[in-house]
C-alpha cells in the first residue's frame, strides 16, 4: 500500500523575486538585473505627504514613550500593584 503524500514533492518557499526555471528566461532575467539603471536598495525621495506622515508617527511615538513612565511615576505603589494583579488575572484567565 503506497501513501500518496509520500510521493508528492515539498512546495518551494516563496521569495520576493522569483527566478525563472527556463534557461533562456533565466539568462534574460540576469541580464535585466545586471543592466538595470535603478538601484533597488536606493530609495526615492519621499513625497511631502509621506514625510508628514513619518513626522506624525515619530511625534506620536515620542509621546507614547513618555506616557507610560509618567503614568507609572504618578501612580501609588498600591495602585500599581492592583493594576499588575488585574493584568496577571487577565493573562491567566485565557
Amino acid at each position: 500500500m503506497s501513501n500518496e503524500w509520500q510521493d508528492r514533492s515539498v512546495p518551494k518557499r516563496s521569495s520576493k523575486t522569483k527566478t525563472p526555471r527556463d534557461p533562456n528566461a533565466l539568462a534574460a532575467f540576469i541580464v535585466a538585473q545586471a543592466t538595470s539603471e535603478e538601484d533597488p536598495e536606493e530609495k526615492a525621495e519621499p513625497t511631502p505627504e509621506e514625510a508628514a506622515h513619518a513626522a506624525a508617527v515619530a511625534l506620536g511615538r515620542l509621546g507614547g514613550l513618555k506616557g507610560g513612565a509618567a503614568r507609572a511615576k504618578k501612580l501609588s505603589k498600591k495602585k500599581r500593584s492592583d493594576i499588575a494583579k488585574k493584568a496577571a488575572r487577565a493573562r491567566w484567565a485565557r
